[in-house]
Formats: C-alpha cells, structure tokens, sequence
C-alpha cells in the first residue's frame, strides 16, 4: 500500500472532503440568500441543487434531511451575523465604545443588506416563531443570544462608569433591537 492509497483509505487527501466541503458552502451561501427571500420553508433540495447546477442526490447527501438544510442554513446566517457584527466589536475594550460598535456594526450589516431579503433572523422568527421544534429552538436562542451579548456589554460599560448606573438595561436593549 502506497502512503497515498493509505491516507486515502483513512479518508485523507484525495480532494473528495475538500470538494465536498466546499459544495456545501456554496449550497449554503445559496440556502441563506434564497431564505431571506422565501423563508425557510421555501428551501427544497431541488431548487437548490437547480440554481447551482448540482444533482438532486448530491445535494440531499451534504444534509441527509430537510430540517438539516435548514438548520445547517440559519447557522450559516448566524456564523455570518458574528463575523460581520459581532467580531469586530471584540476588538474594542469593553464598555461603551464596544457597545456603540456593535449598534453601528449591527445597522451597517442591516442597511447593507447581506441577505437579499433583509433581516434574516426577523424573517425566520416570524416564520418559525408559533412552531416548536429544532428550528424554532435555534432562531430563539439565536435571537437571545444578540441580546443577552447587547446587555452584558451594557452592564461592561455600566462597571466601567461609561453609562449611568440607573438606565434600564432590559428596556434599552430591547430599543436597540426593535
């Protein structure tokens, strides 16, 4: 056995992970622009693998099921949200300069419109916001997460004497979302 025969029987580098890797992001950077327009539900693997080219089979075999796509898919929009607006307001010292970071951070991210639908997470909330189940579970915390992350850095500058100790933190934050 050669050692390429050999990496390649444990799974190594012959290209397929790279390739596979690499068509799921495609397909998810697709999932996240098509959702934003038509909601999660509008997501099928047909559609998906049509506008990108790809088979039908090969597509279902990156996610195995619907929910997964979908799951798969407001990670996608999570990942993307935390590096757009989230980041680069950890490179700020905490308190208010970190705070106003983030407000600019989120509204340029809003205005600039990353999802061609708009708000990702207001459209999969409204859509997914009466149903239970995993979907419902991962916007929710999603959405929680921003906010409980906008009022711990409230807090921060509130330690710091950068924001009066008195301001209601659960109704600012709740400003700064609406």
């Amino acid at each position: 056995m050669t050692a390429r025969t050999a990496r390649t029987a444990r799974g190594g580098d012959d290209g397929r992970v790279a390739r596979g890797n690499e068509t799921r992001r495609l397909v998810l950077d697709r999932a996240v622009a098509l959702a934003s327009v038509e909601g999660l539900d509008g997501l099928t693997v047909g559609r998906l693998a049509g506008d990108l080219g790809l088979s039908k089979s090969g597509v279902f075999a990156l996610f195995g099921s619907k929910e997964d796509l979908q799951l798969a898919t407001v990670r996608t929009a999570i990942r993307i949200f935390l590096e757009q607006v989230v980041h680069p307001a950890h490179e700020l010292p905490h308190g208010m300069d970190r705070l106003w970071r983030l407000c600019t951070g989120w509204l340029a991210y809003s205005q600039g419109r990353v999802f061609p639908g708009g708000c990702f997470f207001y459209a999969a909330a409204a859509e997914y916001d009466a149903r239970p189940g995993r979907l419902h579970d991962t916007i929710a915390a999603a959405r929680r997460n921003w906010s409980s992350f906008l009022e711990q850095t409230l807090r921060e500058a509130q330690q710091a004497g950068q924001a009066r100790a008195d301001v209601d933190r659960e109704q600012l934050v709740f400003e700064i979302s609406a």
